[in-house]
């Protein structure tokens, strides 16, 4: 077995004339025994032979399978770890990058950064949890604790812990709630498009009729718009960080095209009519200084030619436009301009779930609707979708009775043995 113990208070080798083994130099000073000799594992001391024996048989098991930590690496504490090793690497979008960063400065650090990596234990993570769903909506406290066992099974991968406790079955992450996305009544969706200032109306028709998110409709071009063949390519978004605007590549890194229907087009060749599209400078995939710098046509602009930042539009044009339409109340007596009523079920996305049901209802399939909603896979979108599907049911349920009714042999199928063609 790879790995010995060594006797720090004796020599090694006996006396030549008396045939004993003398005392070295340290004999009664620190611990006696140290562990060495296993490949990749610093060298640990004792006091007592029986420890160092017990830790030498864990520390070499462990060693062989993959699974040794050092206990004194696991010492640095989480917010450490985190600021040193973890935050430097973390990669992806600027917007991401931010996210991230505020769950884990705002809802880890404050609670368990002060603990050592090797204490933060199953115990210590079940009672974090419960703070978490006291504070926080299950789909956010999620994200939190995803982020938190990455920076954990990071700590794994650098041998500064042996497993990851998020794992551990007693540790159970809150559950999603059953609130499904809704869209708005077609009445609804009406009345927001006529309300809203008309250089803002495209948007909520890019919204509706091509489910375009928020950032991307801000980034549209007029070069992207293929009149000829009825398509919008969705090549960029436009982002805002600490108040600085910035391009970047829609939401997952990936480009699309999608359906543009005539009533879209022929808005769009309105809107540009009234408000030329203006040339606008800014950095590309992030809000630092030393980013690239790009410069775009924009098909929407503010009335100073500036990119649309969405917090600002959302407090001065789409909030006004929603208590127009009667779906949040006016502004209280006396409030601040900005101190709408908050109206999480309302928002600019709002209306791409509405052009997800309106897609599904009218029979287009779910793998068409994924891509042109840019979603990474279509069981993304039935997850968000399904229940926007009524006729799927009824679809089965005439398939079955095709089969088993004698009743109604009209629906059976062209491959029935009882269909009509197949006895021909």
């Amino acid at each position: 077995m790879a790995g010995y113990i060594e006797d720090r208070w004796i020599k090694k080798k006996k006396d030549p004339i008396t045939g004993q083994r003398g005392r070295t130099a340290r004999y009664g000073k620190g611990q006696r025994y140290r562990v060495a000799g296993i490949p990749g594992v610093r060298d640990r001391s004792f006091v007592t032979l029986e420890d160092a024996k017990a830790w030498l048989r864990r520390s070499s098991t462990d060693q062989e399978r993959g699974d040794f930590a050092d206990p004194r690496d696991g010492s640095i504490t989480l917010a450490d770890y985190i600021q040193q090793y973890w935050m430097p690497g973390v990669r992806g979008a600027a917007k991401t990058r931010k996210s991230i960063d505020e769950r884990i400065r705002l809802h880890v650090i404050p609670y368990l950064g002060d603990l050592p990596l090797s204490k933060v234990s199953a115990a210590e993570l079940r009672l974090y949890v419960v703070k978490l769903e006291a504070t926080c909506s299950p789909q956010y406290a999620r994200s939190i604790l995803s982020a938190l066992s990455t920076v954990l099974e990071t700590a794994v991968d650098d041998r500064r812990i042996s497993r990851n406790p998020m794992r551990a079955k007693s540790v159970r992450w809150p559950k999603l709630s059953d609130e499904r996305r809704e869209p708005w009544p077609i009445s609804t969706s009406r009345k927001v498009r006529d309300e809203i200032s008309r250089r803002h109306r495209i948007a909520v028709v890019l919204g509706l009729g091509c489910g375009l998110r928020q950032g991307e409709v801000f980034g549209l071009g007029p070069e992207d718009i293929d009149y000829r063949r009825g398509l919008i390519h969705v090549k960029r978004q436009v982002q805002i960080i600490n108040g600085h605007k910035y391009f970047a590549l829609p939401k997952g890194g990936k480009t699309r095209v999608v359906d543009m229907p005539p009533s879209v087009a022929s808005e769009l060749v309105e809107h540009l009519k009234a408000y030329p599209p203006v040339n606008v400078e800014l950095a590309w995939g992030g809000p630092e200084p030393e980013r690239e710098r790009k410069k775009h046509d924009l098909v929407l602009t503010t009335m100073y030619g500036n990119a649309v930042a969405a917090n600002t539009w959302n407090t001065e044009i789409w909030k006004p436009a929603l208590s127009k339409a009667g779906v949040i109340p006016p502004l209280a007596k006396g409030a601040k301009p900005w101190q709408w009523q908050a109206a999480p079920r309302d928002g600019f996305h709002v209306l791409r779930h509405t052009y997800a049901s309106l897609v599904l209802e009218a029979g287009e399939s779910v793998v068409t609707l994924a891509r042109w909603l840019g979603h990474a896979s279509p069981t993304i979108t039935l997850d968000h979708y399904a229940h926007f599907m009524p006729e799927a049911g009824r679809r089965g349920r005439q398939a079955i009775d095709s089969l088993l009714d004698d009743q109604v042999n009209d629906l059976a199928g062209r491959n029935s043995p009882d269909s009509p063609q197949a006895r021909s």
